[in-house]
């Protein structure tokens, strides 16, 4: 999600096959959403609400399950554990709603539970700041928010569920920079309004800078869609055929267009042979899995989908009760830390993949089918 990722997420976003939408930008479109959102609040402010507030003790009852696509093996993945892990969690979570990568529609889809009377939300945010309208609606509602993939900007969130993201850039330019030790080296980016994208592509950049300086680092900004991956990255590679390593911010949106332009261009060689481009992704899927035993690519750091799943449902629930949480180490091998915002983060363990250790059965890229 990636991310959405951002990543996904996603740890990453991904997009589906459509025509370019003349008009308003993506980023246009949530800003009105938010105001209209904001005047919407307005009107009703002089109205009270009900409903016990469930940050303060509020009980338990349905939580609403916002997804920011499905179009992405990352989130495919996620969105089969949430009932699974509901269940373990003992969480009445209704059926997952998908905002189809649209952060105007995420505001509508909250508004929308919110109107079906749910006592808990956890939502993967598709914009850091968009997504703040949709958090005051809930506040206002007393309804608790646990905010998984991507950290908001602004708003109230119970908990966010979240790995490091910064960790994941760093990890992706030391593996480059080990193997890459002078050239050009490529990383393609998420969406630069997702936490998730801007963390990532300054933290490989910072490392590269202070860490690996003769390599020099091409950007391509692709916004979670593979379609604009693709065709940047062969434009790129037309003029740069000397590229040496490519960094992949969300693996389930760019992975499959990524090999097909380097078999397309004669340039996919397997790890081990001359011409081998390295190339290390972020998500921990099985495609990823089955292309590192393959030799197509060399890494990929694992995005905890499994986990976002079960401390999503875990974290709700508490909050519901209105259990309050401290920054700290927790019981399940992760910090909680204090964010700029004021919220808390609990940044899960997200491990780098390579050959050596592809194979551990406690990876979640390994349990699913």
């Amino acid at each position: 999600m990636v991310g959405r990722n951002g990543r996904n997420g996603r740890n990453g976003r991904t997009v589906r096959n459509r025509p370019i939408r003349k008009g308003r930008s993506r980023r246009a479109r949530a800003a009105a959403a938010v105001s209209c959102v904001s005047l919407a609040l307005a009107a009703c402010g002089s109205t009270k609400d009900t409903a016990s507030p469930g940050g303060e003790g509020g009980g338990e009852g349905r939580v609403g399950v916002i997804l920011p696509l499905l179009t992405s093996p990352f989130w495919q993945s996620y969105n089969d554990y949430v009932p699974k892990m509901a269940k373990s969690e003992d969480v009445d979570a209704m059926k997952t709603v998908n905002s189809n990568s649209d952060p105007s529609q995420q505001i509508t889809d909250i508004n929308n539970q919110l109107n079906q009377g749910v006592r808990g939300l956890v939502v993967a945010p598709l914009d850091s700041a968009a997504i703040s309208a949709g958090l005051d609606q809930a506040e206002r509602k007393g309804v608790p928010v646990v905010a998984v993939d991507v950290a908001p900007e602004k708003g109230r969130v119970a908990m966010v569920v979240r790995a490091d993201n910064t960790a994941y850039g760093e990890k992706a330019c030391d593996y480059l920079g080990e193997r890459v030790r002078t050239g050009k080296v490529v990383q393609i980016m998420g969406d630069l309004a997702s936490v998730n994208g801007r963390e990532r592509s300054k933290a490989f950049r910072d490392c590269v800078r202070e860490k690996h300086p003769k390599l020099k680092v091409l950007e391509i900004p692709a916004k979670w869609e593979s379609d604009t991956a693709a065709a940047k990255l062969d434009t790129l590679l037309s003029s740069h055929p000397d590229i040496k390593g490519i960094y992949l911010q969300a693996g389930g949106v760019y992975l499959a267009p990524t090999l097909q332009t380097l078999k397309s261009k004669g340039m996919l060689k397997k790890a081990g042979e001359k011409g081998h481009i390295t190339v290390v992704s972020n998500d921990g899927i099985p495609q990823e899995f089955d292309a590192i035993r393959e030799g197509r690519i060399d890494a990929t750091v694992s995005q905890p989908a499994d986990a976002y799943a079960k401390y999503g449902m875990h974290y709700i629930k508490a909050a519901m009760n209105g259990k309050k949480f401290k920054p700290g180490p927790t019981d399940h091998g992760s910090e909680i830390v204090r964010l700029p915002s004021g919220n808390l983060e609990d940044q899960l363990p997200a491990p780098l993949v390579t050959k050596e250790n592809v194979g551990d059965a406690e990876l979640w890229g390994n349990t699913v089918g």
